[in-house]
């Protein structure tokens, strides 16, 4: 059952507990309003301000599934929450399992607070959900991609653009990287899981997936430094720090470079540049 009105007032209640820094949004001077302002719900939850102001005056009409996944990112809720506010609007809440696009707002606050580095938050089969600033700049904005493309595995078997941005002679050894770990992933998921969907989809569509896949490695790992080629400011070499949130199998992956090291003056060039016309990858 709908409930709009109580809709709405869950989502005043939860915009008035949020202040600016909360999410990543500077305070202003001339602050008045108790927690956000509308608009910057708005912005947050990629919606018009009209729109959001009429859901909470509980005027407006039912949201749709995909416009309550942005209110609940946009307004950091717990997964708890998330799940009431499907409640409120009708709608039976997404499923808690490791597949989920929620970020938590615990790591949303982490990724708030990294504007000035290159930064990504990625499911358990590499699709981005988040990205900083700078993370956009340095890699694309890799969240706008849709259906298994947006698995950094899948594009790499089968986009060859893909590879541009690595060195040739780590190709390899990226493949075998990429293969096994989703090996490792249908093991742990199973076989009606969408790790195990990727995979049939990848013996189907590449050979090469294919004879690495039937070699059946696993334990393979990622290098200490990850080498870069951006069209902009060319070869970086990065260290990839990750913050794992066992619950919903979310990563945060957070590119650095040696401080006075050719690499950091460019992130720092990088900054001043901003995203390139191509993503890198």
């Amino acid at each position: 059952m709908t409930d709009l009105m109580g809709l709405g007032d869950f989502l005043q209640r939860r915009r008035e507990a949020l202040q600016p820094e909360d999410v990543g949004l500077g305070r202003g001077a001339r602050r008045r309003t108790a927690g956000l302002r509308r608009e910057e719900v708005a912005l947050l939850s990629h919606m018009s301000t009209d729109y959001y102001a009429r859901l909470e005056r509980g005027t407006g009409p039912t949201p749709s599934e995909q416009m309550l996944t942005s209110l609940a990112q946009g307004l950091h809720l717990s997964l708890a929450e998330r799940d009431h506010l499907f409640r409120l609007a009708g709608h039976q809440p997404p499923d808690r399992h490791s597949g989920t696009e929620h970020v938590s707002p615990a790591m949303l606050r982490v990724l708030d607070r990294l504007d000035d580095t290159p930064a990504e938050i990625v499911t358990e089969l590499g699709e981005t959900l988040r990205q900083s600033r700078l993370g956009i700049a340095l890699l694309g904005d890799a969240t706008r991609r849709t259906g298994p493309a947006r698995s950094v595995g899948y594009r790499w078997f089968t986009d060859p653009t893909a590879r541009a941005a690595y060195p040739s002679d780590e190709v390899a050894a990226l493949s075998r990287l990429y293969a096994a770990g989703l090996r490792e992933l249908v093991a742990a998921r199973g076989p009606g899981s969408r790790a195990a969907s990727l995979a049939g989809d990848l013996r189907e569509c590449s050979a090469e997936f294919a004879a690495l896949w039937d070699a059946h490695e696993v334990g393979a790992r990622p290098p200490e430094i990850k080498r870069f080629h951006h069209p902009e400011v060319g070869h970086l070499d990065l260290s990839c720090q990750t913050l794992l949130d066992p619950d919903h199998s979310h990563r945060l992956l957070v590119y650095t470079a040696q401080p006075g090291s050719e690499s950091a003056e460019k992130l720092r060039l990088l900054a001043v540049i901003g995203a390139p016309s191509t993503a890198p990858r």
